[in-house]
Parts: structure tokens; C-alpha cells; sequence
């Protein structure tokens, strides 16, 4: 009886924050998908008051036949594969790094997540101009000090700056939960393996990267929902141009160049549907892992 009581008193405290979420969140995709099915161009004349025009599925075809979807598509997935390789990969190396004892191992740690508390616009703007500018950034230098013709970034490795500067950004991410999970390895089974003659490779592929696989599976899902809609770092850098085009920036085009908000309506519906698509995929990874 207490329990039931509990149970019922616990659901009745938390039934305020349960409908200020949904509401929050049901509000505004009911208003995309209601515009999505409008013509709303508020530079020709329209407006709530006045009423918009049904036009169906009129923004949807428009928006999946236009010439820059699927290149924005591709673009979406190819940042958000590079940077999942590149964070993993790095993360893992410099998680075991940070797990072995050294002089100064608490500073570095620090140093080490410190470019995930940088907001993304910033980080954007430093290494736009003092790493990648092709006369005075840091890379220019270095390039000529090699004897090598400086490389344009923004526009002749324009999807691989892009790849570089979010991989800065969410490396920290990785490398701490990655951090964590080592650290929670039995030190006895390495030890083990050790004394019985297993080469560094040999611990690193049976023992350790096993043990991580929930912890990969775990920041491939988060980061993979968050650079979905990667935007401030396009905005600032290449705005766009020379294939780094994303669906996010895509529909911000659509939304803001155009003032058509019920093409962008539509395209941010696709950008629901894509994100749903992967989470799922990405969920069925994570629960296999999780179940092991």
C-alpha cells in the first residue's frame, strides 16, 4: 500500500516537468509541420492574420526535388562521419594516454577538455583566422617553413576544415567518457595478460577495446544527435559555399534567404525524419552493445 501511495505521490510531482517538456517540445514541431503544409512568404504579403493557402505536399516536393538536397545530404553525413572516425579514434588513444600516471596529469587532463567549454562560433572564428588563413595563419607559416605553397582551407579542403575544427570541439567529449570507462577496467586482467606474454596490440584488441565498446557505442549516439544539426561553425567559415552545404544550413537558407517558411517547414520535417533514422539505427548499435 505504501508502495502504490509512493508511486502515485512520486508520478503526481514529477507530472508538472513531464508536461512542460512535452509542451515544449510539441509546440513548436506542431507549428513546423502546420507551416510545412503552407504557403507562408512574408515578403509577398502574408501573414497569420490574414490566413496562408493549403498547398499539401507542395513544400515537400519542392524541397526534396530541388538540386541542393541531396548534395546537402551528403554533406550532413560526411561531416558527421568524419567527425565520429576522427573523435573516436583520437579519444581512445588519448584516454589511455591520460590513464597512465605522469608528472602534471590533473593540468593536462584540464587542458585536454578545456576546448569543449569553447563556444562554437569562437572556435570557429580562431581557427578560421589564425590557424587556417592562407597568408598569416599558423598552418601557412608551417607550410612554408617545409618549403610548401600555403593550402586555401575555407574553399580547397573546405568539408575537411569543417571535419577538423567540430573533431577539435568534441574530442574532449570523447576522450573523457572514453577516460572513464578505462579507468574502470580490473587493472588484473591486463596484468594477467601481461605476465602470460601478450603483446601491447594483443591487450589492446581482446581486453581493452571490448571493455569500451558501451562507452563508443554511448558517444557515437550523443555527438552523432548534436552534429546532426551543425550550423554556427558552416556560418562563420565558409558560409555554405564549396560542398559544406548541410540539410541544417540548407533549410537556414531556405528559412532566412528565401523567406519561405513553408519550404523550410518542410525541409525541417526531412531533418526530423533523418534524425530519427539514425537514432534508430544508432539505439539498435547501443542496445546490442548494452545487452552484452
Amino acid at each position: 500500500m505504501a508502495t502504490r501511495h509512493s508511486r502515485f505521490a512520486a508520478r503526481f510531482m514529477m507530472a508538472p516537468a513531464v508536461i512542460l517538456l512535452l509542451g515544449w517540445m510539441l509546440v513548436p514541431l506542431t507549428m513546423t509541420i502546420y507551416f510545412s503544409f503552407k504557403r507562408y512568404l512574408p515578403m509577398r504579403g502574408d501573414s497569420l492574420e490574414r490566413g496562408l493557402d493549403w498547398v499539401g505536399f507542395e513544400n515537400y516536393a519542392r524541397f526534396i526535388n530541388s538540386s541542393s538536397f541531396w548534395p546537402s545530404i551528403q554533406a550532413t553525413l560526411l561531416i558527421v562521419g568524419g567527425v565520429l572516425v576522427i573523435t573516436v579514434t583520437l579519444g581512445i588513444l588519448l584516454a589511455i594516454l591520460l590513464d597512465q600516471p605522469f608528472w602534471g596529469q590533473g593540468i593536462v587532463r584540464i587542458l585536454v577538455i578545456a576546448p569543449f567549454f569553447v563556444m562554437p562560433t569562437v572556435s570557429a572564428l580562431v581557427w578560421k583566422n589564425m590557424m587556417m588563413d592562407p597568408v598569416n595563419g599558423m598552418f601557412a607559416y608551417l607550410w612554408r617553413f617545409f618549403g610548401a605553397e600555403p593550402v586555401s582551407w575555407m574553399s580547397d579542403a573546405s568539408v575537411q576544415s569543417i571535419i577538423l575544427i567540430v573533431s577539435w570541439q568534441w574530442l574532449p567529449f570523447a576522450t573523457l567518457i572514453l577516460l572513464t570507462a578505462i579507468q574502470s577496467l580490473d587493472s588484473e586482467q591486463l596484468e594477467a595478460a601481461e605476465m602470460d606474454g601478450a603483446p601491447v596490440l594483443s591487450r589492446f584488441f581482446y581486453i581493452i577495446l571490448p571493455h569500451l565498446a558501451r562507452a563508443i557505442t554511448i558517444v557515437v549516439l550523443i555527438q552523432t544527435i548534436f552534429l546532426l544539426s551543425i550550423f554556427a561553425e558552416i556560418f562563420v567559415t565558409t558560409g555554405g559555399s564549396f560542398g559544406t552545404r548541410t540539410l541544417t544550413y540548407l533549410i537556414f537558407q531556405r528559412v532566412v534567404d528565401s523567406q519561405n517558411i513553408g519550404l523550410g517547414s518542410a525541409g525541417g520535417v526531412y531533418a526530423i525524419i533523418l534524425a530519427n533514422i539514425v537514432a534508430l539505427f544508432l539505439m539498435r548499435i547501443v542496445g546490442k552493445n548494452l545487452d552484452r
